[in-house]
């Protein structure tokens, strides 16, 4: 019995209700002008509320020849291909609509992009007849008018929109574009150079290597295997001009010759053609300045 009475008094006390220690604590409270459940919503004339534009009512469909080409099929021959949307439901830029179609048309589409804010150059191609980046080449809103995109003129095409830059990139190695120097810093720790100095590779370092300017060049088409063409000459002479490198000399050494360099014909395509604003023929007329003088 006196077992029985011990076990309901545990199973009693078991039962009682457990204080929380935070029940012990004072809630947190809201003073001044707290907004009641009660009130009205604030209109939006006095919000900062931006809502999407209505998109018009007729579809403004717009037709898009897409250059394409399939390496796993050699007897094939390439093609245009027609792509047709509706502008108001695509972004307003010419990648927006390429991702668009590879993702809701055709998924065999091939093209390179990556950063869609014009640095990373990946999506270079030629535009209605202008080698630019699709990330920053905004679509024409005349329906009428189809758009026309090819790879970038004169390169080996690896797929579709896909241009082969090996020998771009070999080109570009070829300069050492890397600072290059035998004394050391004189505190041992980083090379320093005046503002002035600095001010001069302004409209130098922005390039992003598209191969936009070179692809557009002339004397690039037909001597590339020889002739350096303007982004390279521009990233060469990004390093020429540089106060802290101590290889000047050598560099344009490496220049001196009828092919490197003096392809260039003023042609100016390079300066046009640039999505980046830069001015490749002006640094080449630059090197070739200094060249003269030294």
């Amino acid at each position: 019995m006196a077992t029985l009475r011990t076990s309901t008094t545990r199973l009693l006390a078991s039962a009682r209700p457990v204080r929380m220690a935070s029940s012990l604590r004072p809630f947190a409270t809201v003073t001044g002008d707290a907004p009641s459940p009660a009130r009205h919503p604030i209109p939006e004339s006095k919000t900062s509320t931006v809502h999407d534009p209505h998109p018009s009512k007729e579809p403004a469909i717009k037709t898009f020849n897409i250059y394409r080409w399939n390496p796993d099929e050699p007897t094939s021959k390439p093609r245009m291909q027609s792509y047709e949307l509706d502008l108001n439901k695509t972004g307003p830029m010419m990648l927006d609509a390429l991702i668009r179609i590879k993702n809701e048309i055709d998924p065999t589409l091939t093209f390179r992009r990556s950063c869609r804010e014009g640095i990373c150059g990946s999506c270079a191609m030629n535009i209605d007849g202008v080698n630019t980046l699709a990330c920053l080449c905004r679509i024409p809103t005349e329906t009428k008018k189809e758009s026309k995109i090819y790879p970038l003129p004169h390169t080996y095409v690896v797929k579709d929109l896909v241009p082969d830059l090996t020998l771009f990139y070999k080109q570009y190695k070829s300069i050492k574009p890397y600072l290059q120097r035998d004394t050391p810093a004189p505190d041992g720790k980083e090379y320093r150079m005046s503002k002035a100095d600095r001010k001069k590779l302004d409209g130098l370092y922005e390039c992003i290597l598209c191969a936009c300017c070179s692809t557009s060049c002339p004397s690039y088409w037909w001597n590339q295997e020889e002739y350096l063409g303007p982004a390279i000459l521009l990233q060469s002479y990004r390093w020429i001009i540089d106060a802290r490198d101590e290889k000047t000399e050598a560099r344009k050494d490496a220049l001196n010759n009828s092919m490197s360099l003096y392809r260039c014909h003023t042609i100016l395509n390079c300066s046009r053609t640039c999505p980046k604003g830069l001015n490749p023929g002006l640094a080449i007329a630059e090197i070739k300045k200094s060249m003269a003088f030294s």
